[in-house]
């Protein structure tokens, strides 16, 4: 794979050790840990292999990988063997993009507690979804969806959102028949958007009345009841920013989606462009832009650029690709088999189509391959690095 020209870890570390030293204070234990994953991805200090190819004898050196889930580096892999499980899962009607968002008032009390609010948001969303479904008036159906955690903007600000992939349709409630969304339309996005809303704000004064939450800084005044009531009592009556995109085009085009999408971080290497004592540029999609182009470039001095990365960073074990309705782990298998049954499509699976198992990298060379001939790449002598001979190596480091 072409190693890009600048990347994240670039960044760190030309930048990290002195930064960490002068803010070392406001870094989480997890924050330390991605910091010195990237650092030390794909580098001699995790050890690695020497391969040689059996045709032309071609010889090379391949470090291995930290496997961190925030890494640029490290997520395609894993996004191509989560999306080989979902190929046998795609059902052969069409698929909808339900996005739901937070308003950024109520974002700055997620950053300030994340597990809870970005759990809670998960369940609003998936709640929102599967209740409107369920009723009557609009589909009538026990619907399922796949849920994906991004919590940044292009511009890596925090901004908290689910994307929800949901086929479109579902079972009856006696489970008899299929039935299927009206073409180009799942669900009216104002009625989700309503109930998205009231569900999220009454699980906030829920964890707030648990005592499961905590307020810092500028939002230490919401840690008084009144106050914090007050602070959400405008965003009752405001719309909240529920969007749904045109369905997708087959089943190709809904794996190529989320092979993009659920192992994506913060910012990839590729929209880097330069780096330098003084500052870090990347590309950005100005969305709001009107009238003019929406591709731009940003200069953050790499200070800045390093806060906004780290601010991404998620909970130890929480869970940013959830499923719900048929889809939910526990009876996923038996309620597809159920739908395709009633499909008329129990006797094959959905068919591989052209571009379905793409690297969501971009990456085309395929790394057991020879770059010189083709030939079988085979592993003759492996070695370890400083970190994987510790007791102590940061979690999440493997070989690849």
């Amino acid at each position: 794979m072409p190693r890009p020209h600048l990347e994240v870890a670039d960044v760190f570390r030309r930048h990290g050790p002195a930064w960490r030293a002068a803010n070392g204070d406001h870094l989480s234990l997890a924050q330390r840990r991605v910091m010195t994953a990237i650092e030390v991805c794909r580098t001699a200090a995790l050890g690695g292999h020497v391969e040689r190819c059996e045709s032309c004898a071609h010889t090379r050196v391949a470090y291995n990988s930290c496997r961190n889930r925030h890494c640029p580096k490290c997520q395609w892999r894993s996004a191509e063997r989560w999306m080989a499980a979902r190929q046998a899962e795609l059902l052969p009607v069409p698929y909808y993009h339900i996005v739901f968002t937070l308003p950024a008032a109520v974002g700055a009390i997620a950053f300030q507690n994340k597990a809870k609010v970005y759990a809670l948001l998960f369940q609003a969303a998936a709640g929102a979804l599967t209740t409107i479904a369920a009723d009557r008036k609009h589909l009538g159906a026990e619907v399922g969806l796949t849920a994906v955690l991004h919590t940044w903007g292009q511009n890596l600000d925090h901004h908290p959102h689910v994307h929800c992939i949901a086929p479109g349709g579902g079972l009856s409630p006696d489970r008899s028949r299929w039935v299927a969304s009206r073409p180009g339309f799942f669900l009216p996005v104002r009625v989700l958007s309503r109930l998205y809303r009231r569900l999220f704000l009454d699980g906030l004064a829920a964890l707030f009345d648990a005592g499961e939450l905590s307020f810092f800084g500028d939002l230490t005044r919401l840690a008084d009841r009144q106050a914090f009531l007050t602070h959400l009592a405008p965003w009752r009556k405001r719309e909240w920013v529920v969007y749904s995109k045109q369905p997708f085009a087959g089943p190709a085009q809904v794996l190529a989606y989320l092979a993009r999408y659920t192992h994506r971080v913060a910012i990839g290497n590729s929209r880097l462009v330069e780096l330098t004592d003084e500052r870090v540029s990347f590309r950005w999609k100005d969305y709001r832009a009107k009238g003019r182009s929406k591709a731009k470039i940003m200069w953050l001095s790499p200070a800045e650029f390093m806060r906004r990365f780290l601010m991404h960073v998620l909970p130890d074990a929480f869970h940013r690709i959830r499923h719900y309705g048929l889809l939910a782990n526990g009876h996923r298998a038996d309620n597809l088999a159920r739908c395709r049954a009633l499909l008329a499509e129990a006797s094959r699976e959905p068919e591989r189509e052209s571009g379905a198992e793409a690297n969501p990298s971009g990456a085309s060379v395929d790394p057991q391959r020879c770059p010189c001939c083709g030939g079988r790449m085979v592993i003759i002598e492996s070695f370890e690095g400083a970190f994987r001979s510790r007791s102590h190596k940061p979690r999440g480091f493997d070989s690849s």
